[in-house]
């Protein structure tokens, strides 16, 4: 007990004794003003050139964020993170799907994913989507949103994504095995496309890629005329492609494959459509990107 006495008796002596002699060169004396103010908490923002292993879902949740060595297997890579700023970053919860806002993150997704890449990706089995931040995520301040593509078995008729290893970037230069070449058509009897596998351009074939239509903000096509349309506009791709006029000449040429993704992606604001010539009678065996008329020649017969 006596030394628990001193002892506070010595403490209290101290406190009177610093009083009385003043603060030491470089002391306040106010011990709460020098302390850093905390920091406001950061939301979570995910990196871009980064890739996951698991399957694309339109919702990243931070607990399922593990990213991998791209050099390793994978089915997916962010190729850019972008942010929703102004009116498109004031609502309670993320934009919904084909909102205008989120057809503007697209199109932001769009051209990084072309640079990114090295070129159009449609030009390549590649597909691309927007992965938003959680309503949690959002709630706590984030507005980000990711751009991740990943590399499907075939772009003709809905394929499956597949593992790679190996980053995206630049993958689409030329000669890529990624890019799309040439096909054989078989149609079903309602005359719609049965199946469309692809083969070597060297090797007998009715069909070719010739590029990409991108097509105006509008309704996703339902009615013939809808189609028609974009079968015109396919056209004077495919003239371009193979160097041949486009008149009215064409469609004795060739035929027309055009492949828009489907309405949800449409809406979403993927307008782009895959544009394919088609030959309805006759095989090839080598690309008729240039051709020109002696390599489409018309055939009134068609």
């Amino acid at each position: 007990m006596r030394r628990w006495i001193a002892a506070i008796a010595l403490g209290g002596a101290t406190a009177l004794m610093l009083s009385g002699c003043g603060n030491p060169a470089g002391v306040d004396g106010d011990l709460a003003d020098d302390w850093a103010a905390p920091s406001e908490p950061t939301p979570f923002v995910p990196p871009a050139e980064v890739c996951h292993s698991g399957d694309y879902a339109d919702i990243g949740y931070l607990t399922s964020f593990a990213p991998v060595d791209c050099g390793s297997a994978h089915r997916l890579e962010t190729v850019h993170v972008g942010e929703f700023t102004g009116s498109a970053a004031s609502g309670s919860a993320p934009p919904a799907k084909g909102s205008p806002e989120i057809r503007a993150a697209y199109a932001e997704c769009d051209a990084k994913t072309k640079e990114y890449v090295g070129s159009d990706w449609r030009g390549g089995r590649l597909w691309l989507g927007v992965v938003l931040p959680s309503p949690q995520a959002w709630s706590g301040g984030s507005r980000w949103f990711r751009c991740d593509v990943t590399e499907v078995t075939n772009v003709e008729d809905n394929g499956d994504a597949t593992s790679r290893s190996g980053s995206l970037k630049g993958a689409l230069k030329p000669g890529s095995p990624l890019s799309l070449g040439c096909y054989q058509v078989k149609l079903a009897r309602d005359s719609s496309i049965d199946t469309m596998p692809a083969v070597q351009c060297t090797k007998d074939h009715n069909s070719e890629f010739a590029g990409v239509y991108g097509a105006p903000a509008g309704n996703y096509p339902s009615k013939s005329a809808d189609w028609d349309k974009l079968h015109n506009e396919c056209r004077k791709v495919i003239a371009k492609y193979a160097a041949v006029p486009n008149d009215g000449n064409l469609k004795y040429r060739t035929g027309v494959v055009s492949l828009p993704g489907n309405e949800e992606e449409w809406n979403g604001g993927n307008r782009g459509v895959r544009c394919y010539l088609w030959l309805s009678d006759r095989k090839v065996n080598r690309s008729l990107k240039g051709a020109g008329i002696n390599g489409l020649p018309i055939q009134y017969e068609n």
